[in-house]
């Protein structure tokens, strides 16, 4: 084989190369105008799915755990960061402290030391920060035993939004000498109890 066949033979493959691309790019496309058409045409006939729709990802809480149990169940682990990342001292590892408790609406107002620092019960994806009526400064923590946490009448931290927060993290301080929680799975307030 000379060079001019050889370069004549690798134009050829290129070719060859950029028609496959171009066919799987298509079909991709086609794909996807599919599935966005079949999408709307579902939507359009059935008014009631779309309010199903609009119900769940409006009013009702996203399960973070079960979507992170079910993807490690057949995706394995995103990524194994404790092998990745040093593992470091901890500077606040500390365990709930309250000298008396009391039942406050859903939950519990536990009596604590002024500017009480509030540990994290157990590790969680943050799911809510702001006011709750009744309660004050709040923050709700899915627990990865699926049960949420509210811890109430605290100032925040530098913690945001959909944060992963582990055991005995610093979550705030409290306001006063009183800490509010609740605990509550799949809409159903449960007994503090078992948990503090």
């Amino acid at each position: 084989m000379n060079i001019d066949e050889y370069r004549s033979r690798k134009k050829i493959t290129k070719k060859l190369v950029l028609k496959k691309k171009v066919k799987i790019f298509i079909s991709k496309c086609l794909m996807i105008v599919i599935l966005v058409l079949s999408c709307l045409i579902v939507i359009k006939e059935k008014p009631n799915f779309k309010n199903k729709i609009i119900k769940y990802v409006y009013e009702d809480n996203i399960n973070f755990i079960k979507i992170k149990n079910i993807y490690d169940k057949y995706f394995g682990k995103i990524l194994s960061i404790d092998k990745i990342v040093p593992p470091e001292e901890k500077v606040f590892n500390e365990k709930l402290d309250y000298e008396k408790a009391n039942v406050y609406k859903e939950g519990v107002e536990l009596s604590v030391s002024d500017k009480y620092l509030v540990p994290n019960l157990e590790s969680g994806i943050v799911v809510f920060i702001g006011e709750k009526e009744g309660y004050g400064n709040t923050i709700i923590i899915e627990q990865v035993n699926g049960i949420d946490v509210w811890y109430s009448n605290i100032k925040i931290t530098d913690i945001k939004l959909y944060d992963y927060v582990e055991k005995g993290k610093l979550l705030g301080e409290t306001i006063d000498k009183k800490l509010y929680m609740v605990f509550e799975k799949e809409g159903k307030y449960l007994d503090y109890k078992k948990y503090i």
